[in-house]
């Protein structure tokens, strides 16, 4: 039973694919999600990291429903104006090892989605972080993550960012952006955004500013990949024959890897218990 057991562990391990370490970030709007994901990608500092923005998945509008978004007269907020399926597809691709993944890209301006010229390529990452304001409102997409992280920010911060943010960038009035916030923005977030926050894994209080949690984030992260790897060299040290009983080397068992260094394993014990917990 413990031959048959080991060698599917060392077939599995060995498959051709190789599943992603996937991490879904939420959090209210303008809370600072896409900066704590670039300041976990900076201390990855990993080659093979895709971020993907929940933002790509909007809805293509019908031209009632634009000229409601020109109105500032277009709830955004809400799930319905996300396509979920697509980002389930996506997701789910990845996870099988797909070395050719499109993902849309979506104009805040003319509010639709650009032509497929302009889709970004994913090719197998080791790790995929998608982020989003409804990142963990789906139960089937939460499913799919290995760590859920909720950023959580002052509401009167998020909303002088977004004020900034959309007439900068998006090209709002100040009485504009005001005006959805109040009839849309706030009452989603609040019925829909906030409650999600109870299904993170770990909760980042105050944002990108929130340095020692999000350096707790990469480390964990970094952990996983180095207990991965442990695992692979392990199994490539073992040899056995098909059709005969598994060989197991005591001395091909611990190999020497790139995130073998003391303080490396020693950090990944401290981040193990960090679930569950806001830092």
């Amino acid at each position: 039973m413990v031959t048959l057991l080991l060698h599917a562990l060392v077939a599995s391990l060995q498959a051709p694919t190789r599943q992603p370490f996937i991490i879904g970030v939420a959090g209210a709007t303008a809370s600072g999600k896409s900066s704590v994901v670039a300041e976990i990608v900076r201390l990855l500092d990993h080659e093979d990291v895709c971020s993907i923005t929940q933002d790509s998945f909007y809805k293509n509008l019908d031209d009632t429903e634009r000229e409601q978004a020109y109105q500032q007269n277009y709830n955004f907020d809400h799930p319905t104006a996300f396509d979920f399926e697509g980002q389930r597809n996506v997701l789910l691709q990845l996870c099988a090892g797909a070395t050719d993944v499109s993902i849309p890209s979506y104009d805040f301006v003319t509010h639709a989605r650009l032509p497929p010229k302009h889709d970004l390529h994913v090719r197998n990452p080791e790790i995929v972080i998608f982020e989003g304001i409804l990142a963990l409102y789906d139960e089937k997409m939460r499913d799919l993550f290995d760590l859920k992280v909720f950023v959580d920010v002052d509401a009167d911060v998020r909303l002088a960012r977004r004020i900034k943010r959309d007439m900068v960038s998006r090209g709002r009035s100040l009485d504009g952006v005001l005006q959805q916030y109040e009839r849309f923005v706030k009452p989603a977030t609040e019925q829909f955004v906030l409650p999600t926050k109870r299904y993170a894994d770990i909760v980042i209080p105050n944002g990108v500013e929130n340095a020692v949690g999000i350096d707790i984030v990469a480390q964990h992260i970094n952990g996983v990949l180095m207990r991965r790897e442990l695992m692979q060299e392990t199994v490539e040290g073992l040899s056995f024959q098909t059709d005969g009983p598994l060989e197991l080397s005591p001395t091909s068992l611990i190999r020497p890897g790139r995130w073998q260094g003391g303080k490396q394993q020693q950090q990944s014990r401290q981040v193990s218990g960090m679930e569950n917990t806001a830092v």
